[in-house]
């Protein structure tokens, strides 16, 4: 099984193909050109120098969110528009699931950090159970002193992953228990995508059509608001 998977929900656009469990190709732009841009073009090309055919395609996989909402309507009208066309299933997984997924042989607990503003961020821990990424506590919106005072007073030894961790990374290193990782693994990659959501396909979880699949905000958008 190909899956294709798409993630535009912060500044960085990737997008990857998996076949079972093998990562095929993997384009990740981490710049302040827009995703509308990009996202066609990055996929082009990825398939295009990895000799692969949009046909050959099985399934997509997108990031529902939550993260920059602009971000995550190009990436799920893209998503639906393949979708539609190949009459495919997108199975959907979110922006903190993408991130544990980029720290799968870690022994210890992750924590998930995405910005929410307001020194407020959207959060969901993790941990491992073998190769199955196990959630400890469902995704959500906490103020950044709350998160980091329950991490510190759990004792316990956590990787904090995420965009997040620079902006309040001073606060971060002074946690004795708390570790952050190299930068590679602090962006929402499409290969950890598509290896999240082949679990939840053989699982029967979050699976949706063309019609179904839509973004997860967490809360409105300031301007809603």
């Amino acid at each position: 099984m190909k899956i294709l998977g798409i993630d535009t929900s912060s500044m960085a656009a990737s997008v990857a193909v998996i076949e079972d469990n093998k990562l095929i190709c993997e384009y990740t732009i981490n710049t302040k050109k827009t995703h509308s841009q990009k996202l066609m073009p990055m996929i082009e090309n990825m398939l295009n120098i990895s000799d692969l055919n949009i046909n050959e395609i099985d399934l997509i996989a997108v990031c529902e969110g939550p993260g920059s909402f602009t971000g995550l309507r190009i990436a799920m009208a893209t998503a639906k528009a393949i979708a539609h066309v190949n009459n495919l299933h997108i199975v959907g997984v979110n922006s903190v699931e993408i991130l544990a997924g980029n720290m799968n042989l870690c022994d210890k607990k992750i924590c998930s950090i995405l910005d929410a503003q307001r020194n407020q961020v959207y959060t969901g821990r993790y941990h491992y159970e073998g190769t199955k990424l196990v959630e400890i506590k469902e995704i959500g919106i906490q103020p950044i002193d709350e998160l980091l005072e329950e991490l510190a007073q759990s004792k316990e030894e956590w990787i904090l992953v995420g965009e997040a961790v620079y902006k309040y990374e001073d606060k971060i290193r002074e946690i004795e228990n708390i570790e952050i990782p190299a930068a590679s693994n602090n962006v929402t990659k499409a290969g950890s995508l598509c290896s999240v959501a082949k679990v939840k396909f053989d699982e029967g979880k979050d699976i949706f059509n063309c019609y179904t699949v839509n973004p997860l905000y967490i809360r409105k958008s300031q301007a809603e608001e």
